[in-house]
C-alpha cells in the first residue's frame, strides 16, 4: 500500500532569516544549512550557532527527523542520526518529522532517496537554473509501506551496502596512494647515478 508524504509525516520548511546568519560563540541555538549536508551525512561538528529569542518549539530538530534538500542538483534526504541539541534547519532546506508508528525514519530517507522518488520531485520542480522542489511536491510524493520488519531490513541491506561503498572508496584511495608512492621511488632510483 502507498501512502503520501504528508498523510505519514510533518514537512515544514528550514526558518528562513532576513539577512545572512553570522555566527555567535555564545549562541544558543545550532542551524543547520545546506552547506553542513556532505554526500548523505550531516557535518555536526562545523554547525554555526546564533542566537535565537522565543523559538517555537516545533522548529528544533530531533532526533531521527529528516532534512531534505529542496534546491540544486541534490535533492536528497539526510536523517538526523544523534541527539542534535537545540538546533533549527534553514530555509531552503526542509524539515521531516515522521508522524505515523508505522513508518521508521530510516526507511523514509530511503525512499525519498530512491531514484523513481527523485523521478517524481524533479518531474514537479520549479526554475530553470536553479530549481527548487516545493512542499506541494513532497508532501504528494507516494511512500510504498510494507510492515516495520521489511522496512528494517530494506534499511539494514541500504546500511550494509553503504558501508561497502566507503569501504570500496577508501580501498581504492589508498591503492592509489601506494602506487604512486611506488611510482615516485621508481623515479627517483632511475635518476640516480
Amino acid at each position: 500500500m502507498k501512502y503520501k508524504l504528508k498523510d505519514i509525516a510533518l514537512v515544514q520548511m528550514g526558518l528562513s532569516f532576513r539577512s545572512r546568519i553570522e555566527p555567535e560563540a555564545d549562541g544558543n541555538v545550532a542551524v543547520i544549512q545546506m552547506r553542513d549536508l556532505i554526500e548523505d551525512k550531516l557535518d555536526y561538528g562545523n554547525l554555526m550557532t546564533i542566537n535565537i529569542n522565543g523559538i517555537n518549539e516545533r522548529h528544533l530538530v530531533e532526533c531521527k527527523d529528516l532534512v531534505f534538500r529542496s534546491r540544486g542538483k541534490t535533492t536528497t534526504a539526510t536523517i538526523i542520526d544523534k541527539e542534535p541539541g537545540r538546533t533549527v534547519v534553514s530555509a531552503p532546506l526542509f524539515l521531516i518529522r515522521v508522524t505515523s508508528k508505522n513508518v521508521l525514519p530510516e526507511y523514509l530517507c530511503w525512499c525519498i532517496n530512491l531514484s523513481s522518488s527523485q523521478a517524481f520531485l524533479h518531474s514537479r520542480a520549479t526554475g530553470t537554473i536553479m530549481t527548487m522542489i516545493g512542499k506541494s511536491a513532497l508532501d504528494a510524493l507516494e511512500i510504498p509501506l510494507p510492515n516495520l520488519e521489511i522496512q528494517e531490513q530494506i534499511v539494514a541491506l541500504a546500511d550494509l551496502l553503504n558501508k561497502e561503498q566507503r569501504l570500496m572508496k577508501n580501498l581504492a584511495e589508498q591503492k592509489e596512494k601506494l602506487v604512486k608512492t611506488i611510482q615516485m621511488r621508481l623515479l627517483n632510483e632511475s635518476e640516480k647515478p
